[in-house]
């Protein structure tokens, strides 16, 4: 059994290398990782981190030659991998690959296909931040549900696990944060048994690197519509 490991990653030169360190050391049993890191154009230093000699980690790196978003570094992350389950990481340090295990167990159990790792669910500590933030999150998330009569606490996390079957048999479009509603709404035409654990959540300021903005927020909810009605 083997685990890929998608690491989006766009001007995180301050976090990368600790995260991967942590990706390294997570403890998830006799299965093998694979972990492939997509670097987004960046401009703050990391690409230069990411070919230096030095660099010793065990992944496979693919730079894009211009900033295309996160939903086109998971795309470019996919056509890499040869993993039988699939998990995404940000690059920053806001979720903790120590609950992998957490989040494979429902896949690992056959109980699911897909797996969303929830900041409001469970009883795991989060970062207390940013109130409008959780506002239209939530508002985002019951709006997903209305139209996929899912019952989804935090559609918009950045952990989704899935079986690579799931992704091999969609087509994704979304270069940005659109991903999210749109994986989102396929897997619920796909009938895909989906599961959510409870996870933490060490939030970031916008000081620290935190990229997401209101843009995403509307974009996000025309994916939602776009692709309740398309394929």
């Amino acid at each position: 059994m083997k685990l890929s490991i998608i690491i989006p990653c766009y001007n995180e030169k301050n976090t990368i290398l600790k995260v991967l360190k942590k990706v390294e050391n997570a403890q998830i049993g006799e299965i093998t990782k694979e972990i492939i890191i997509i670097d987004d154009y960046s401009k703050d230093g990391t690409r230069e981190l990411l070919k230096d000699p030095s660099f010793d980690f065990k992944a496979k790196v693919v730079f894009h030659d211009k900033n295309m978003g996160k939903g086109a570094c998971i795309k470019t992350g996919l056509k890499h991998i040869s993993g039988d389950i699939v998990i995404i990481q940000d690059s920053d340090l806001e979720y903790d690959p120590d609950e992998y295990p957490l989040l494979l167990k429902p896949i690992l159990d056959d109980k699911a296909d897909v797996v969303y790792g929830s900041r409001f669910a469970g009883y795991q500590p989060h970062r207390v931040w940013y109130f409008w933030h959780y506002v239209v999150n939530k508002i985002i998330t019951l709006l997903s549900n209305m139209l996929t009569n899912l019952k989804l606490t935090d559609m918009e996390t950045c952990y989704k696990v899935f079986k690579a079957s799931v992704a091999s048999n969609m087509s994704l479009k979304e270069n940005g944060f659109g991903f999210e509603p749109e994986f989102t709404l396929k897997i619920a035409k796909m009938h895909c048994r989906i599961y959510e654990v409870g996870i933490s959540y060490y939030g970031r300021h916008y000081r620290e690197g935190k990229k997401i903005n209101w843009k995403d927020g509307l974009w996000t909810l025309w994916c939602l519509l776009r692709y309740t009605v398309y394929d």
